[in-house]
Order: C-alpha cells, then structure tokens, then sequence
C-alpha cells in the first residue's frame, strides 16, 4: 500500500476508512495532494476526478442523497474551496450529509501575501455542522476533531468542514503508515417511538374536524401502508402532497396548486384547518405557505428528528420523531372524528382534475403541453431529477406515476447545480435517472457534464424557452428591454454543440409530432448519455399557464 508521507494525511485517510466513507470526489490540485495520493491509491474508496470544485460538489450531494451516507469532497487550497459553497448550503438545508476536506497553507502563511491563501477556518461556518480546523502535526486532538467531524455528519445530517494545512514536500510517499490513529463514535440518541404527553395530542386530534397534513420533499417508503390507509380514510382528514414528497393515494391531493388557486376568502375559510401537520422538508407551493401565514392553525405541529422551520409562522409544537413512528402511536389511541372536510375538498379537487385534463386537451405545443407528455413517458421505477425554477413548478401541476422516485434541490432552491447533482444520483443509484431542466439552469451548470463518469442511460430533457420563463409567471412582468435582459436572460443558445463536445446523443423537439417521435429515440439510444432539447414558444407559455387557473373555477 502506498500512502503520503505527512501523518496529518495518512490520519485523515486512515479514519474516513475506519468511519465507512467510501465515496471520495476529488479537485485536481497541489497542496491536497498528500490526501489525492492516499485516497486515490486505498481500494477501500471510491475516488472520482471532477476539475469544477462547483460541480464536484454538487456531484457529490447527488451521490449521498442517493446513498444516504456521506460523501468526501477534496479540494486544494484558496478560492477552490469557496466554489464547494453553493453544494454546502443545499446539503445543510436539504439535510444530506457532506464531508469537506480542504487542503491549506501552513497558518503562517495566511495573510502575508502568499499565492492561494485564504482564510478558511469556519468558511462555512454558517451552514455547516461542524468545523474541524486542524494543526500541522499529527495529533490526538487532530484525530478527535475528524472523527467528530464525521460522526456529526451522520447523525445530524449535514454537511461538516475538515481544514488540513499542508506543508511542502507534497509528493512523496511511503509503504509504512506512521500514524496510528484512534476510532472513536458519538453517543447516539435512542429513536424514539412514542409520543410524549400523548393524551394531549389524542385530546387534540379527536375533537378536531378539520386536519391538515402537509407532506414537503420527502423519501420513498418512509411511511407504512397502514399509516397512508388511517390517513387516506379519516373524513376530516385532508392530505397535501407535492411531486418531491413521493407519497402516493388516490385519497391524497397531488397538485395544490390546481385545488386552491382559485379559492377565494370564502374557499380559504372553509379549507381553514384546525390542526396543521407536517413533515419532510421544504415546500415548493408558495399558495399553499400565504394561505396557511393568513389562515393560522390552531394548532401546527412538524414531525422531524433534527429540526422545525416555523414557516407558516403558527408552529405550537415540534415532535422529535419518525413521522411513521409518531402516526402509529398516534392512531394507537385515537378515533375517526365525523366531519365533512375531506368529503367537501375531494369533490372540489375532482372537478378541477376534470377541468385540467379539459385543458391540456385543448392547448398548442408549450411549456405546460411539454410537461404532461414528458411526465407521461417517464420509465416506470426510474427516478427524476428535476431543476428548480418553473421546471419543478410545472412539475408539481402533473401526475407522476407513483413508481418513479422524485428529487429536486430545494433546500435553498437554487438552479446552480441541479445537473451536477443528477449526474451524482444518477452515479448514486442503479435506477435509470432522468434529469428535467430548464435552459438557464442547463445553461448555469453545463460544466456538470465535464465528467467522465455520466452513465449511459442518463437522460436529459431540457425544455428550452428562451431565457428564464418564470419571470414571466411572476406579477410584474412588462415585456421591455429591462426584462428582456436583466430578468429573462433572454438568448438564443442551444446545448447542441455543447452535447457534441462531451459526446451525448442529441435530438430535438419543436412541436407534439417531433416531440412523441424523438423522446422515443432518446431512451432507445443507449450507447451514451442523451440530451432531448425541446423548444417552446417563449412569449406564449405564460398566457397559457395563467389562463389554465382561470378555466379551473
């Protein structure tokens, strides 16, 4: 076995082997080199190059988003690491666990005028969960630090900071570890599986005739099938799910933007629930967050094991458990309470499906169209990866058939890395992944496909409107020059030459015709990774999509 020279390295290595990380993406560089040659040389890991610290980092949440376990990311000293940033806050919020390891300069070095210095100690301070800033000298407070480092990663589900300065030589290396570095684990909290003051709840719940359960991004087959049944039967029970929550019933609502946007005051008052329950992550529906901050719960209670975000500004109670865990004690104890809330909210709910299906029946090629006869060809047991901005606001409008597994970035929401990110999870998984994005954000991220490791089956289908479509959904709009550049980023760019360059397959779409024939080429051509490009009609797409919330009263 070859290992570097320098004991901080080999410590550094020797415990992420000890700690299980097994996948490690790497940034070309010179001052991690001591960590590249160990990493890269151990067949205890699984080491990918990515030169776009940016991407690598985005590439790497896809792959512990997938994985459910955590993911190194190395990188050389000074504005290297700054680029991991965007990755750090999506991984912090979104609660996947991320394991940074930064090389850098000797403490003397900062701040007197050497190239590549920065400060980097607690960088990412603000969202991290832990920061580990390391001496030179290998040590028994170095490898607390790392181990800690690590274990908090796993159990409080985010992204942690090990900080690394190396001194020159970096290169050499050695057949004999001279670090023996001890293993150790944190305390972990015993999973709780009933609820405290119970008959307080069960007080609640009985007596209540309108609940509410609000579902956010969300894992597959978290909840038991008895759970989903009590839910789905309860008559005064009315569940809101999205495409992220990955919660399927035909009981459930699946689009809620579709049920309430036409609602008025009167609408919301009677949808106006007693009790709020939540759980799962954030929450794409910015209908569904003003009506619940105007018409406050009595009672809002959030589900979750590490954290509550109090975003509807009504949260009276956070219960640190398993959602599953928390509705089987519940529903242990607690009857069905008569009332008509579910009754009166599904026959709204159906009649507007009706009324949906009625219009996307009639409208021209466009965003919406695109939307509903892509979603209609999804792989079953596939997964999706969805870009954020209108793509996943359009996605939340179709049904999703309830094999496919759904993903999107919405901690911050951001559209930075949304293709890199698909590329890890479709690296992540064995399931065939396909990636649905927008052109600015397809745009943003192309370097995302600087990467040698994209699999075959890996699809793109990027619906292209000319610029940033959203901002014409958004009150406001003014069709003028301002708009046009400041707001839409209006171009004319396609991602032909780009799927050249890294060698995807390419195939286009103008209208239905070319559309239902080249999305079928796309998932029979296998020999690479492909890129489906739809263009849509940039100045209709919004006209289309308002006036489907209007034809829904």
């Amino acid at each position: 076995m070859i290992y570097p020279k320098i004991p901080l390295a080999q410590s550094i290595i020797e415990i992420c082997s000890a700690k299980g990380i097994h996948n490690i993406i790497i940034s070309p560089g010179s001052r991690n080199a001591p960590l590249t040659i160990g990493f890269a040389q151990n067949d205890a890991f699984k080491c990918y190059s990515i030169a776009d610290e940016r991407c690598a980092a985005f590439f790497a949440l896809g792959i512990a988003q997938q994985t459910k376990k955590p993911t190194a990311i190395v990188c050389t000293s000074g504005s290297a690491l700054l680029n991991y940033y965007p990755a750090i806050a999506e991984a912090f919020y979104s609660q996947i666990p991320l394991i940074v390891i930064s090389a850098d300069r000797p403490q003397s070095k900062i701040d007197v005028g050497d190239g590549q210095t920065i400060r980097q100690q607690n960088v990412f301070q603000n969202h991290s969960v832990f920061n580990a800033n390391l001496t030179e000298e290998a040590s028994k407070e170095n490898d607390l630090k790392i181990n800690e480092a690590i274990e908090t990663a796993i159990l409080q589900k985010g992204p942690v900071h090990i900080n690394a300065p190396f001194e020159e030589p970096l290169y050499e290396t050695t057949e004999t570890l001279s670090v023996n570095p001890k293993i150790i684990s944190l305390e972990k909290i015993a999973e709780t599986k009933t609820i405290e003051n119970i008959d307080e709840f069960v007080s609640v719940w009985n007596t209540a005739k309108r609940k509410l359960i609000l579902v956010g991004v969300n894992e597959a087959d978290l909840i038991d099938e008895e759970i989903i049944e009590n839910l789905a039967k309860d008559p005064s029970v009315v569940v809101l799910t999205e495409t992220t929550s990955n919660l399927y019933h035909p009981n459930f609502v699946n689009s809620i933007d579709t049920l309430i946007t036409p609602f008025d005051d009167a609408d919301f008052k009677e949808f106006e629930p007693e009790i709020l329950v939540t759980f799962g992550g954030m929450v794409v529906s910015k209908r569904i967050k003003a009506f619940l901050r105007k018409y406050k719960p009595q009672h809002h209670w959030h589900i979750d094991t590490l954290r509550a975000y109090d975003t509807f500004n009504a949260l009276t109670k956070h219960i640190l458990m398993q959602p599953n865990n928390f509705f089987k004690d519940l529903f242990s104890k607690t009857i069905l309470t008569e009332s008509d809330y579910f009754e009166q909210i599904n026959a709204i709910y159906k009649q507007r499906k009706i009324k949906k299906k009625k219009y996307l029946d009639k409208i021209p090629f466009s965003d919406f169209k695109v939307f509903e006869k892509v979603i209609e060809s999804l792989p079953k047991n596939s997964q999706l990866q969805i870009s954020n901005s209108s793509a996943i606001r359009y996605a939340q409008l179709i049904d999703i058939d309830s094999s496919i597994e759904v993903f999107c970035n919405r901690g911050t929401s951001g559209i930075d890395g949304s293709t890199s990110t698909a590329v890890g999870a479709a690296v992540g998984s064995s399931k065939q992944t396909v990636f649905i994005t927008g052109d600015i954000s397809f745009l943003y991220d192309s370097n995302a496909l600087w990467n040698a490791y994209i699999p075959k089956n890996f699809k793109i289908i990027l619906i292209n409107n000319g610029g940033g479509g959203i901002f014409r959904i958004l009150p406001g709009h003014e069709e003028k020059p301002v708009f046009n550049i400041y707001f839409e980023t209006s171009h004319q760019l396609t991602a032909e030459h780009l799927a050249k360059m890294y060698q995807i397959n390419y195939f286009t779409a103008t209208d239905a015709a070319s559309l239902e024939k080249n999305i079928k080429s796309l998932y029979a051509a296998n020999d690479a990774p492909g890129i489906l490009e739809i263009f849509t009609p940039t100045a209709e797409n919004d006209v289309i999509l308002k006036q489907f919330f209007k034809e829904l009263i």
